[in-house]
């Protein structure tokens, strides 16, 4: 279905991300991961099952650092020939106030890590994608649609992402690159079945399902979809 694509994941060294990453591979194409713990990578190897010949890469990176970001990805599309899949799961979540409680430096902090890193990622892989084509995925939020009470600078910024996937989408429609957005809602994960050990955790989606649905926006089936915000959330 890959078969010779060359895939990016933000993020992919998360619970989300390991199960997209592990997609990927077993779709065929090649991953390449930027991480910021020293052993982040190997634990993901450890953690996923690598198909026989698969090729999973990565490197430290600060995915909010534009000239470290534009060199990374440049060395990726000289190493494997071009750059096919951005996948953008970085980011983080934090609030719990309201806005009048709510010191300015933490919406500097969700904008940084939610909106700059996506933004600079694209603004790096989209240079060459230009002559092959590609599909983008940005990981935005149920909450960037829906109330954000007591966590409106986590929605203003996963509201944002939807903006840029929507400006990605028009300026790139000519260019056979499609560029579409998720939004999840709690997911399905160790530490978030920790932080809330008595939710009802049947209601909560699965990476992998999550996983699926970007693999299908980044296969051959999906290259009339772009533009699009799609919410996977399931009963959560």
């Amino acid at each position: 279905m890959l078969a010779g694509k060359i895939a990016i994941v933000t993020g992919g060294t998360g619970a989300l991300g390991g199960a997209v990453v592990q997609a990927l591979l077993n779709a065929g194409a090649t991953v390449w991961v930027p991480y910021v713990g020293t052993d982040d990578l190997d634990r993901l190897r450890k953690r996923i099952t690598l198909p026989t010949d698969a090729i999973l890469d990565g490197a430290p990176l600060d995915l909010t650092d534009e000239a470290a970001v534009y060199q990374a990805y440049g060395q990726v599309a000289g190493t494997y020939g071009g750059i096919d899949i951005l996948v953008n799961i970085a980011g983080g979540f934090a609030g719990g106030e309201p806005v009048h409680r709510t010191p300015w430096s933490l919406w500097q902090q969700q904008l940084d890590i939610n909106l700059k890193t996506a933004v600079i990622s694209c603004a790096a892989a989209v240079p060459h994608m230009l002559t092959r084509g590609g599909a983008i995925v940005n990981v935005s939020s149920r909450t960037a649609t829906q109330n954000a009470r007591n966590v409106a600078a986590y929605g203003a910024a996963k509201r944002a992402v939807l903006q840029l996937t929507e400006a990605l989408a028009a300026e790139l429609r000519d260019s056979n690159i499609t560029a579409n957005a998720i939004l999840p809602s709690v997911i399905d994960t160790p530490a978030n079945r920790a932080a809330d050990p008595n939710a009802d955790h049947s209601r909560w989606v699965a990476p992998e399902a999550i996983a699926r649905v970007i693999l299908f926006l980044v296969g051959p089936d999906a290259r009339i979809i772009s533009g699009a915000a799609i919410p996977v959330y399931g009963r959560a």
